[in-house]
């Protein structure tokens, strides 16, 4: 397309030939990887800059059967199986560092986000949109991405944001794709169905 700024190829890794991935080969994600990944994403969009993405690299076999436990039955076995599993959550106390992130107005800590209630929303939104760049990072890394919902998200807290200041927004597999990773790909809307002008 010409008014795409990227080259095709670019457009199909992150884009058009993108899916979800299920299955992957055993190779390993290394955390020089991730790090890679992180070096591009970090430069997300966030409301004042609040950056309230929190990411747990769940590595430890003890630390993926607790994750597994919390999953919904069709997504424990791509958990316990993936190279990588990443707990994506929401940092509730991101307003504590809103005085170095956002340095030109460091009261905005104390005035607009002294109540827990008050930042709740605000935070799983930026992490919401720090996912989605997540998401586009390990693609950019030819890696498969599998980002899930299916799990319990008050047994996640529990198990592994036990002090309350996190909140798990996404349950993510991560590894370079098996040949059998994808599944069909589904309809999506077209253009007219999704934007309007005012």
């Amino acid at each position: 397309m010409a008014n795409i700024a990227i080259d095709s190829a670019a457009q199909d890794l992150l884009f058009r030939e993108a899916h979800s991935a299920h299955r992957f080969t055993d190779e390993p994600v290394s955390d020089e990887a991730v790090q890679a990944i992180y070096d591009l994403i970090k430069y997300a969009p966030t409301s004042m800059n609040m950056q309230a993405l929190r990411v747990v690299l769940v590595r430890s076999d003890d630390a993926r059967e607790r994750l597994v436990r919390q999953m919904i039955d069709t997504n424990k076995e791509k958990t316990a199986g993936a190279p990588l599993v990443a707990i994506v959550a929401a940092d509730l106390d991101f307003h504590e560092e809103l005085p170095r992130l956002f340095p030109h107005f460091p009261q905005a800590k104390d005035i607009f986000f002294a109540q827990r209630d008050d930042r709740v929303p605000h935070a799983v939104s930026s992490a919401t949109l720090q996912l989605g760049y997540f998401i586009l990072g390990v693609r950019a890394a030819g890696l498969g991405a599998g980002p899930m919902a299916g799990f319990d998200v008050d047994g996640v807290n529990k198990e592994f944001f036990g002090d309350g200041k996190h909140h798990a927004v996404c349950v993510m597999v991560i590894g370079t794709p098996a040949e059998d990773a994808y599944y069909p790909r589904l309809p999506r809307l077209e253009y007219d169905e999704v934007f309007t002008t005012v």
